[in-house]
Protein backbone atom coordinates (compact mmCIF):
# COMPACT_ATOMS: atom_id res chain seq x y z
CA UNK A 1 0.00 0.00 0.00
CA UNK A 2 1.32 3.48 -0.89
CA UNK A 3 0.10 7.09 -0.86
CA UNK A 4 0.07 9.15 -4.07
CA UNK A 5 -1.11 12.80 -4.07
CA UNK A 6 -2.87 12.23 -0.78
CA UNK A 7 -4.72 9.16 -2.03
CA UNK A 8 -4.20 5.65 -0.76
CA UNK A 9 -3.25 3.30 -3.56
CA UNK A 10 -3.32 -0.44 -3.06
CA UNK A 11 -0.56 -2.18 -4.97
CA UNK A 12 -1.04 -5.91 -5.32
CA UNK A 13 2.17 -7.85 -5.60
CA UNK A 14 2.15 -10.34 -8.45
CA UNK A 15 2.58 -13.89 -7.21
CA UNK A 16 5.74 -15.83 -7.87
CA UNK A 17 5.24 -17.80 -11.14
CA UNK A 18 7.20 -20.68 -9.59
CA UNK A 19 4.85 -20.94 -6.64
CA UNK A 20 2.40 -23.57 -7.84
CA UNK A 21 1.10 -26.73 -6.23
CA UNK A 22 1.50 -30.15 -7.87
CA UNK A 23 -1.59 -31.11 -9.85
CA UNK A 24 -3.01 -27.60 -9.49
CA UNK A 25 -4.30 -27.37 -13.07
CA UNK A 26 -5.61 -30.96 -13.13
CA UNK A 27 -7.37 -30.53 -9.78
CA UNK A 28 -9.01 -27.28 -10.92
CA UNK A 29 -10.17 -28.98 -14.12
CA UNK A 30 -11.66 -31.83 -12.08
CA UNK A 31 -13.54 -29.41 -9.82
CA UNK A 32 -14.90 -27.40 -12.77
CA UNK A 33 -16.19 -30.50 -14.50
CA UNK A 34 -17.76 -31.81 -11.29
CA UNK A 35 -19.55 -28.52 -10.60
CA UNK A 36 -20.83 -28.25 -14.16
CA UNK A 37 -22.18 -31.79 -14.01
CA UNK A 38 -24.01 -31.09 -10.76
CA UNK A 39 -25.35 -27.80 -12.12
CA UNK A 40 -26.78 -29.46 -15.25
CA UNK A 41 -28.50 -32.16 -13.22
CA UNK A 42 -29.83 -29.57 -10.78
CA UNK A 43 -31.28 -27.37 -13.51
CA UNK A 44 -32.98 -30.31 -15.22
CA UNK A 45 -34.42 -31.60 -11.95
CA UNK A 46 -35.80 -28.17 -11.00
CA UNK A 47 -37.22 -27.64 -14.48
CA UNK A 48 -38.93 -31.03 -14.41
CA UNK A 49 -40.45 -30.32 -11.00
CA UNK A 50 -41.74 -26.90 -12.07
CA UNK A 51 -43.30 -28.26 -15.25
CA UNK A 52 -44.93 -31.11 -13.32
CA UNK A 53 -46.54 -28.76 -10.81
CA UNK A 54 -47.52 -26.17 -13.40
CA UNK A 55 -48.80 -28.31 -16.26
CA UNK A 56 -49.65 -31.58 -14.54
CA UNK A 57 -48.01 -34.97 -14.61
CA UNK A 58 -49.70 -35.93 -17.89
CA UNK A 59 -48.54 -32.86 -19.80
CA UNK A 60 -46.42 -33.61 -22.90
CA UNK A 61 -43.94 -30.97 -21.77
CA UNK A 62 -43.55 -32.68 -18.40
CA UNK A 63 -43.12 -36.08 -20.04
CA UNK A 64 -40.54 -34.56 -22.40
CA UNK A 65 -38.63 -32.99 -19.52
CA UNK A 66 -38.62 -36.33 -17.70
CA UNK A 67 -37.24 -37.98 -20.81
CA UNK A 68 -34.57 -35.28 -21.16
CA UNK A 69 -33.59 -35.80 -17.52
CA UNK A 70 -33.26 -39.54 -18.01
CA UNK A 71 -31.17 -39.07 -21.16
CA UNK A 72 -28.93 -36.55 -19.38
CA UNK A 73 -28.45 -38.95 -16.47
CA UNK A 74 -27.53 -41.76 -18.88
CA UNK A 75 -25.00 -39.57 -20.70
CA UNK A 76 -23.48 -38.38 -17.43
CA UNK A 77 -23.19 -41.89 -15.98
CA UNK A 78 -21.91 -43.38 -19.24
CA UNK A 79 -19.48 -40.67 -20.35
CA UNK A 80 -19.09 -37.75 -17.95
CA UNK A 81 -18.51 -39.58 -14.66
CA UNK A 82 -15.67 -41.70 -16.09
CA UNK A 83 -14.11 -38.47 -17.38
CA UNK A 84 -14.48 -36.84 -13.95
CA UNK A 85 -12.90 -39.90 -12.32
CA UNK A 86 -10.02 -39.79 -14.80
CA UNK A 87 -9.32 -36.13 -14.02
CA UNK A 88 -9.46 -36.88 -10.30
CA UNK A 89 -7.09 -39.81 -10.73
CA UNK A 90 -4.72 -37.66 -12.80
CA UNK A 91 -4.67 -34.87 -10.23
CA UNK A 92 -4.05 -37.37 -7.43
CA UNK A 93 -1.16 -38.89 -9.38
CA UNK A 94 0.45 -35.49 -9.94
CA UNK A 95 0.02 -34.62 -6.27
CA UNK A 96 1.67 -37.90 -5.25
CA UNK A 97 4.67 -37.50 -7.57
CA UNK A 98 4.95 -33.82 -6.70
CA UNK A 99 5.08 -34.69 -3.02
CA UNK A 100 7.94 -37.09 -3.69
CA UNK A 101 9.87 -34.49 -5.68
CA UNK A 102 9.41 -31.88 -2.96
CA UNK A 103 11.56 -34.08 -0.73
CA UNK A 104 14.50 -33.18 -2.98
CA UNK A 105 14.42 -29.53 -1.93
CA UNK A 106 16.19 -30.41 1.31
CA UNK A 107 19.08 -31.69 -0.82
CA UNK A 108 19.41 -28.43 -2.76
CA UNK A 109 17.13 -29.19 -5.69
CA UNK A 110 14.60 -26.75 -7.14
CA UNK A 111 11.24 -28.28 -8.03
CA UNK A 112 8.63 -26.51 -10.16
CA UNK A 113 5.13 -27.91 -10.52
CA UNK A 114 2.45 -27.49 -13.15
CA UNK A 115 4.52 -25.29 -15.45
CA UNK A 116 2.63 -23.85 -18.41
CA UNK A 117 4.55 -22.04 -21.15
CA UNK A 118 1.52 -21.25 -23.28
CA UNK A 119 1.54 -24.46 -25.31
CA UNK A 120 1.16 -27.48 -23.09
CA UNK A 121 1.71 -28.17 -19.44
CA UNK A 122 4.77 -29.74 -17.79
CA UNK A 123 3.70 -31.61 -14.67
CA UNK A 124 7.01 -31.17 -12.84
CA UNK A 125 10.49 -29.78 -13.46
CA UNK A 126 13.42 -30.80 -11.25
CA UNK A 127 16.62 -28.75 -11.33
CA UNK A 128 19.78 -29.63 -9.49
CA UNK A 129 23.48 -30.15 -9.94
CA UNK A 130 22.57 -33.48 -11.54
CA UNK A 131 20.86 -31.59 -14.37
CA UNK A 132 17.42 -30.56 -15.54
CA UNK A 133 14.59 -33.11 -15.71
CA UNK A 134 11.05 -32.82 -17.02
CA UNK A 135 8.58 -35.18 -15.38
CA UNK A 136 5.37 -36.24 -17.08
CA UNK A 137 3.08 -38.08 -14.66
CA UNK A 138 0.59 -40.74 -15.70
CA UNK A 139 -1.94 -42.32 -13.35
CA UNK A 140 -2.68 -45.44 -15.40
CA UNK A 141 -3.24 -48.30 -12.90
CA UNK A 142 -1.14 -50.70 -14.97
CA UNK A 143 0.46 -52.98 -15.62
CA UNK A 144 2.54 -50.95 -18.06
CA UNK A 145 4.72 -52.50 -20.73
CA UNK A 146 7.31 -50.06 -21.96
CA UNK A 147 7.30 -51.31 -25.55
CA UNK A 148 3.54 -50.71 -25.86
CA UNK A 149 3.39 -47.17 -24.45
CA UNK A 150 1.38 -45.02 -26.84
CA UNK A 151 3.45 -42.88 -29.17
CA UNK A 152 1.42 -39.80 -28.28
CA UNK A 153 2.53 -40.06 -24.65
CA UNK A 154 6.17 -40.31 -25.70
CA UNK A 155 5.82 -37.35 -28.09
CA UNK A 156 4.35 -35.30 -25.25
CA UNK A 157 7.42 -35.98 -23.10
CA UNK A 158 9.73 -35.26 -26.04
CA UNK A 159 8.03 -31.93 -26.78
CA UNK A 160 8.30 -30.93 -23.12
CA UNK A 161 12.03 -31.64 -23.26
CA UNK A 162 12.45 -29.56 -26.42
CA UNK A 163 10.52 -26.65 -24.93
CA UNK A 164 12.58 -26.67 -21.75
CA UNK A 165 15.88 -26.97 -23.61
CA UNK A 166 15.01 -23.86 -25.63
CA UNK A 167 14.26 -21.99 -22.40
CA UNK A 168 17.15 -23.05 -20.15
CA UNK A 169 19.85 -23.60 -22.77
CA UNK A 170 20.85 -26.88 -21.12
CA UNK A 171 20.26 -30.54 -21.84
CA UNK A 172 16.98 -31.80 -20.37
CA UNK A 173 16.17 -35.44 -19.66
CA UNK A 174 12.48 -36.35 -20.05
CA UNK A 175 11.02 -38.75 -17.50
CA UNK A 176 7.72 -40.58 -17.81
CA UNK A 177 6.59 -41.54 -14.30
CA UNK A 178 3.63 -43.79 -13.51
CA UNK A 179 2.24 -42.85 -10.13
CA UNK A 180 0.73 -46.22 -9.21
CA UNK A 181 1.44 -48.72 -11.99
CA UNK A 182 3.73 -51.71 -12.23
CA UNK A 183 6.24 -51.16 -15.04
CA UNK A 184 7.73 -54.24 -16.68
CA UNK A 185 11.10 -52.63 -17.51
CA UNK A 186 11.65 -49.83 -15.00
CA UNK A 187 14.24 -47.20 -15.98
CA UNK A 188 14.20 -48.37 -19.60
CA UNK A 189 14.34 -45.72 -22.32
CA UNK A 190 12.02 -45.55 -25.27
CA UNK A 191 12.50 -42.89 -27.93
CA UNK A 192 14.75 -41.00 -25.55
CA UNK A 193 12.21 -40.99 -22.69
CA UNK A 194 13.07 -42.70 -19.40
CA UNK A 195 10.13 -44.71 -18.01
CA UNK A 196 9.73 -45.66 -14.36
CA UNK A 197 7.28 -46.14 -11.49
CA UNK A 198 7.05 -43.35 -8.92
CA UNK A 199 8.74 -45.43 -6.22
CA UNK A 200 12.01 -45.36 -8.19
CA UNK A 201 12.03 -41.66 -9.06
CA UNK A 202 13.97 -40.24 -6.12
CA UNK A 203 16.57 -42.99 -6.21
CA UNK A 204 17.14 -42.45 -9.92
CA UNK A 205 17.67 -38.71 -9.52
CA UNK A 206 19.91 -39.14 -6.47
CA UNK A 207 22.30 -41.47 -8.34
CA UNK A 208 23.22 -38.85 -10.94
CA UNK A 209 26.65 -37.27 -10.80
CA UNK A 210 27.08 -33.51 -10.93
CA UNK A 211 26.42 -32.13 -14.40
CA UNK A 212 25.75 -28.45 -13.72
CA UNK A 213 27.41 -25.82 -11.59
CA UNK A 214 25.35 -23.92 -9.00
CA UNK A 215 25.48 -20.89 -11.31
CA UNK A 216 24.05 -22.92 -14.21
CA UNK A 217 21.28 -24.25 -12.00
CA UNK A 218 20.34 -20.76 -10.82
CA UNK A 219 20.43 -19.40 -14.37
CA UNK A 220 18.15 -22.20 -15.57
CA UNK A 221 15.76 -21.51 -12.72
CA UNK A 222 15.65 -17.80 -13.54
CA UNK A 223 15.00 -18.49 -17.21
CA UNK A 224 12.11 -20.80 -16.35
CA UNK A 225 10.68 -18.17 -14.00
CA UNK A 226 10.92 -15.52 -16.75
CA UNK A 227 9.25 -17.83 -19.28
CA UNK A 228 6.40 -18.62 -16.88
CA UNK A 229 5.91 -14.94 -16.06
CA UNK A 230 5.81 -14.08 -19.76
CA UNK A 231 3.27 -16.83 -20.40
CA UNK A 232 1.05 -15.57 -17.58
CA UNK A 233 1.33 -12.00 -18.85
CA UNK A 234 0.28 -13.14 -22.33
CA UNK A 235 -2.73 -14.93 -20.84
CA UNK A 236 -3.68 -11.79 -18.91
CA UNK A 237 -3.53 -9.72 -22.11
CA UNK A 238 -6.06 -12.04 -23.71
CA UNK A 239 -8.50 -11.20 -20.92
CA UNK A 240 -8.30 -7.43 -21.51
CA UNK A 241 -11.34 -5.95 -23.26
CA UNK A 242 -11.49 -3.92 -25.35
CA UNK A 243 -8.09 -4.77 -26.89
CA UNK A 244 -5.44 -2.06 -26.56
CA UNK A 245 -5.83 -1.09 -30.24
CA UNK A 246 -9.50 -0.34 -29.62
CA UNK A 247 -9.12 1.66 -26.41
CA UNK A 248 -10.44 5.14 -26.75
CA UNK A 249 -8.43 8.06 -25.46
Amino acid sequence: MSIVDGHTVHVFKRRNPLDRMPGQYARARFLRLSLRTLAILGVLAVLTTVLGRTLGLRSPLFVGSELALLIAMFVIVRYVLPLVARHDRGATGEEHVGGLLDELTSAGWSVIHDASFGHGNVDHIALGRAGVFSVETKSHPGPVRVRTIHGGVLRQAQEQRETLEEIVGERVEPLLVFSRAWVDKPLARRRGVRVMPARMLLGYLARHAQALTPEQVERARERIADALAESEAAADRLLVWPPPSRNRS
